[in-house]
């Protein structure tokens, strides 16, 4: 539960949230989109990375046939929280970049590589694809 815990702390500083509850929340249910999102070596990998409870929100989700554009999985996100948009990419660019953070640069560029153009800002990185 420590892991668990540190995950959280690290999510409420990044989103400035007021309590545990409140970054738990927002972490259950980016957790519960990216599942959807990610598939083979990469989905095993973060999960393998993630704290057990995180572990098993995120390994619940049964993964799409291909994955949503980022503007959409905010959509999804803030339709889940029942929240605006702004608010959405908010909590969404919080749990990434802590994900992104505890997964390491390596696995972060490749879950990176797994998703539509789009998602590396709400990661907290720059959208170096479109420089290329």
């Amino acid at each position: 539960m420590t892991r668990y815990r540190h995950l959280l702390q690290q999510i409420r500083s990044l989103g400035r949230y007021s309590s545990d509850e409140e970054a738990e929340r927002v972490l259950d249910a980016v957790l519960t989109l990216l599942g959807s999102q990610l598939t083979g070596d990469e989905r095993c990998e973060l999960a393998a990375v993630l704290p057990e409870r995180a572990r098993a929100v995120f390994a619940a989700q049964l993964p799409l046939p291909r994955p949503v554009t980022a503007p959409a999985f905010v959509e999804s996100l803030a339709h889940a929280l029942g929240t605006s948009l702004t608010a959405a990419r908010w909590d969404a660019s919080s749990v990434l970049a802590a994900l992104a953070a505890l997964a390491g640069d390596h696995l972060a560029d490749r879950l990176l590589a797994c998703l539509p153009r789009g998602y590396a800002l709400l990661f907290g990185r720059a959208d170096l694809a479109a420089a290329a």
